[in-house]
């Protein structure tokens, strides 16, 4: 992360193994003091739960996150109930539906719960999600004209459909409805949906704009339920669906799609993970099978379970993770995972290559923005490059893969940069074929010839953003702990404060002048390093770290300060601490 700071460095590191300045988290030391008397809880997680903003009033609700307490009336949503109304009238009537869905995994989750709720209610919906590279993002018009030949009447967009004029157009021509279920910035002009539900238009009033799609998805569930009890539909012999056995569902979207984890989203994945645990979804237990995932928390979700949803859409067919995620059958869902686990695989290799040349080609730029583009990249895996690029050079990325005429480009950027309002930008100039996004990240498709123009618009753009507020590499550390300190029991309080993620970063702790007693290189290019901090042994690992200055420092320093997160490691059925290095300086 890249923030500016005039804060005086951590343990006095300026530069450290990766570059980056080491930075106290600020706290109000009161406040933490107080929550560390009236909660029982260890001075240093007191100190991090004050700088994330937690009063002494709101710590109780935040340590333990109750949904009703959380949930808002979704009918206070734009038109959540003229959506909801069509959908329980095409529901009454024996109208066919389909879900259009995005193909990473927020689309997969949301599509895959409105599968389930309509399976609930005796209604099979027709799944349709665009191929990555013949379709591209979102809906089109030939997909919706395909879909009206099939007799389509009602068709509801997750995770797409925010900016889509031509193709609801088409939709509309063709005789067809269309509810968007979205979450991306839209512009003041909305596409001709029947209904579009997203917390970021314009119209609304932004307090719950941190939803990702599937919590959209998950608010029309809970509103189209019971526009169908208000019109009896559940009448005997039918019943109710228990709508809280979809959280996992919702959970696992709304980690991997990297949205804050504040507010509405802390107790929808506070109560998800624990359905998850439960592993009452055939599809999500059989991929934790195949990933080795042990715990069913934000970080298995994440990076674990995720990348190989995710996989399905980037290098192999793009409504793998829907199905895997809807099934009910076990055996399907352990072919599926297992399918998918093999398409994850074969997604790093091409992602290594693409990043060694897209790592070569911004090395060469003198911008803003990381902005690469090559027709030998594989459109699948940009958005990973780009996040990785962002990571290495600490400013925005944006990679565009080309295909003769036509480049499908992804981007990802950094502190207080709104990408997506860039490139929303850059389309309205007439630079872009198609375009949007989020703060955060944006995709967007651009003709060869307006590539040089694109790429100074958006460095024009980021760069009068930086200007006003220059980027500095930091890495934000809440404490310094000892050796003595890394127990279980510590690590467990410490674990208290998740789930953790986007607006609620994990705790990050720094251990001050370690002796590294042996350090080896295990796995996909990890490096295993055993340590003595104040006469305590203890065990780390920086993933991924062999070929990066922090690697060798690791594999030929003798002592340095160590920075990162801690995690209960079990190992023949005894817990030890773990220490995930994040980074690492001269001591």
């Amino acid at each position: 992360m890249s923030e500016t700071s005039h804060a005086a460095p951590f343990l006095g590191v300026e530069q450290s193994c990766t570059g980056r300045r080491w930075l106290a988290r600020p706290y109000d030391e009161r406040a933490a003091q107080a929550l560390a008397q009236r909660h029982n809880l260890p001075d240093i997680v007191a100190r991090s739960l004050s700088a994330r903003g937690v009063t002494l009033d709101e710590a109780e609700t935040f340590l333990s996150p109750r949904l009703r307490d959380a949930m808002p009336d979704p009918s206070r949503f734009k038109d959540m109930d003229k959506a909801t109304a069509r959908f329980a009238e095409a529901v009454t009537r024996g109208e066919s539906i389909a879900v259009f869905g995005d193909y990473d995994v927020d689309g997969a989750t949301s599509s895959a719960l409105l599968l389930r709720f309509a399976r609930a209610l005796d209604v099979e919906l027709r799944l349709y999600v665009p191929d990555r590279l013949r379709e591209g993002y979102g809906p089109n018009a030939e997909a919706m004209r395909l879909l009206a030949d099939e007799g389509i009447k009602l068709v509801i967009c997750v995770d797409c459909g925010a900016t889509a004029h031509e193709p609801l157009a088409a939709a509309r021509e063709a005789g067809m409805d269309v509810i968007v279920l979205d979450h991306h910035a839209t512009e003041p002009a909305l596409p001709p949906a029947y209904a579009m539900v997203n917390p970021n238009r314009l119209d609304e009033d932004g307090n719950y704009g941190a939803l990702a799609a599937v919590g959209v998805t998950y608010m029309f569930v809970v509103a189209a339920n019971r526009a169908l009890r208000d019109a009896g539909f559940y009448a005997a012999p039918r019943t109710e669906p228990d709508l809280m056995q979809w959280l996992d569902l919702v959970a696992l979207g709304t980690v991997c799609d990297v949205v804050k984890l504040v507010g509405l989203n802390r107790a929808l994945v506070t109560q998800g993970l624990k359905i998850a645990a439960q592993r009452r979804n055939a599809g999500i237990a059989a991929l934790a099978q195949v990933a080795g995932a042990r715990a069913f928390d934000a970080y298995a979700m994440g990076f674990m379970l995720g990348p190989r949803v995710n996989a399905g859409g980037r290098v192999g067919e793009s409504d793998l993770g829907a199905k895997l995620l809807a099934t009910d059958d076990a055996s399907v869902a352990a072919s599926l995972a297992q399918h998918l686990y093999g398409l994850n695989n074969e997604r790093r290799e091409i992602e290594a290559q693409v990043l060694r040349e897209a790592e070569t080609l911004t090395l060469a730029e003198d911008l803003p923005l990381a902005f690469v583009a090559s027709e030998n990249w594989h459109p699948g895996v940009i958005g990973i490059v780009a996040s990785r690029l962002k990571d290495k050079f600490g400013h925005p990325a944006v990679v565009v893969a080309l295909d003769g005429d036509i480049g499908k480009g992804s981007g990802r950027s950094v502190g207080n940069i709104d990408l997506g309002a860039c490139v929303i930008a850059a389309r309205q100039a007439g630079l872009l074929i198609n375009g949007g996004g989020h703060k955060m990240a944006a995709g967007l498709t651009v003709e060869r010839g307006k590539l040089d123009a694109l790429r100074d618009f958006l460095a024009e753009r980021i760069g009068k953003q930086m200007e006003a507020e220059p980027l500095v590499p930091t890495l934000t550390l809440d404490g310094l702990v000892a050796g003595a300190a890394l127990t279980p029991a510590f690590v467990k309080q410490v674990a208290a404060l998740g789930p953790f993620g986007s607006g609620n970063a994990e705790p990050r702790f720094a251990l001050a002048d370690c002796t590294i007693v042996r350090a080896d290189i295990v796995g996909e290019k990890h490096v295993s390093v055993v340590f003595t901090q104040g006469g305590k042994r203890a065990r780390s690992i920086a993933f991924r770290a062999m070929e990066s200055d922090l690697g060798q420092a690791l594999l030929t320093q003798k002592r340095l300060h160590l920075a990162g997160h801690l995690r209960i490691d079990e190992w023949q059925g005894q817990e030890r601490v773990q220490l995930h290095i994040s980074d690492a300086a001269v001591a």
